[in-house]
């Protein structure tokens, strides 16, 4: 069996059988030539439906997560999106974190709503409470984030996969901030993955992208209709830029977590800081699930500053290493106001997030440099 970083590097990725080209051609083309009347060579036949250099990213993320079918889309809320209309229906119900991305939120309480879907929140770390949330015959779907963005919230896969199958539901994992080099939610029980492939796996700001896996022969199957049908691909460029971006995976996720657990520590003691939400830190609530299904514990910090939401806005002006931005992943270090930027769809619901929170993407900069922007950004919070 081959290890992540010979899969990352070279699963999907043979090399050009006409040429010996080491890296997969871009394909930029829409149509392909037939053999006579349906006689596509390689079942091409029209970009939207498939494209070679997307077949090669899908092969390379279905061998990293460990699933049968990996289906690339244009943005991970596209893929998102497609999930839930393959596995929902009106009528249906599912449970989400109570923290969920705002995005998410955004697209069940806004846009399935609408189509006769509800929801329920849910801090899926108490598996009782998500026990007492399931709706008999009518809950079809867990949404599940771990780490939760933006409050770094730990769920136990296994033992939501537990309740999942005992309520007849399915299962699903955005894995976006642990990347499958961190965790592997299929091999916990999972029945399907989702990505935003923008994040870490591209690892470089420069692709939007989104990636759903699973090893469901049937929900494969339904997830390239509902795709086709919609248009929801990205294009070949895109998917280049992405299977570009993940072969370094492993190396930069190790430099991502290495800068966390010493940015983390450092928060942690600063007199201006008031809590640090980092699964890393001994005393996080989810630090020994994180330990037990997670290979580190990410490249992500959450905290909340001394001094409430003026203290964190001045926070989020001071730094000059890290840049004010929304997204994470990237080689470059960001930060962010949750409760105006990424989440500012959940403000007045149950989902709604600290005024006094940043959120940190650390990047793989040299870590003294970033601690010490941290430590001037925050003596400038405190006015």
């Amino acid at each position: 069996m081959r290890g992540f970083s010979t899969n990352a590097i070279h699963a999907g990725q043979e090399p050009d059988p006409t040429t010996g080209a080491v890296i997969v051609p871009i394909h930029a083309t829409s149509t392909y030539a037939q053999d006579g009347v349906g006689g596509t060579r390689g079942g091409y036949e029209y970009s939207r439906t498939a494209n070679p250099t997307r077949t090669a990213l899908q092969e390379c993320l279905a061998a990293l997560e460990g699933g049968r079918h990996a289906v690339a889309f244009a943005s991970g809320m596209s893929a998102s999106d497609t999930l839930l209309r393959a596995l929902l229906a009106p009528g249906d119900h599912l449970v989400i974190p109570h923290d969920a991305y705002g995005g998410t939120f955004r697209l069940v309480d806004k846009v399935l709503a609408g189509w006769g879907v509800d929801h329920t929140p849910v801090d899926l770390a108490d598996v009782d409470a998500l026990r007492a949330a399931i709706q008999p015959g009518r809950t079809k779907v867990i949404w599940c984030e771990t780490p939760t963005n933006p409050l770094l919230g730990i769920a136990d896969i296994a033992a939501l996969a537990g309740v999942a199958r005992a309520a007849g539901a399915r299962l699903v994992v955005d894995n976006t901030f642990a990347s499958p080099y961190l965790q592997t939610p299929l091999a916990l029980g999972a029945d399907v993955v989702v990505h935003s492939t923008t994040k870490y796996i591209g690892g470089h700001s420069d692709v939007v992208g989104g990636m759903a896996v699973t090893s469901d022969d049937e929900l494969a199957e339904k997830l390239r209709f509902l795709q086709n049908a919609a248009g929801a691909v990205p294009g070949p460029f895109d998917a280049w830029l992405t299977l570009r971006g993940v072969k370094t995976l492993a190396v930069r996720m190790e430099r991502h977590c290495d800068n966390a657990e010493l940015i983390a520590q450092m928060l942690a003691a600063h007199p201006r800081v008031e809590r640090v939400l980092y699964p890393g830190l001994s005393e996080h609530p989810g630090h020994e699930v994180a330990a037990k299904q997670m290979r580190r514990f990410g490249g992500m910090v959450s905290f909340l500053v001394a001094g409430g939401r003026e203290a964190a806005l001045r926070m989020c002006a001071g730094t000059k290493i890290f840049t004010l931005a929304e997204s994470l992943g990237g080689v470059e270090s960001l930060i962010e106001h949750p409760g105006q930027m990424t989440h500012a769809s959940v403000a007045g619901s149950a989902l709604e997030v600290p005024d006094s929170l940043v959120r940190l993407s650390v990047g793989i900069e040299d870590v003294d440099d970033l601690m010490a922007d941290l430590r001037q950004a925050l003596d400038a919070a405190a006015g």
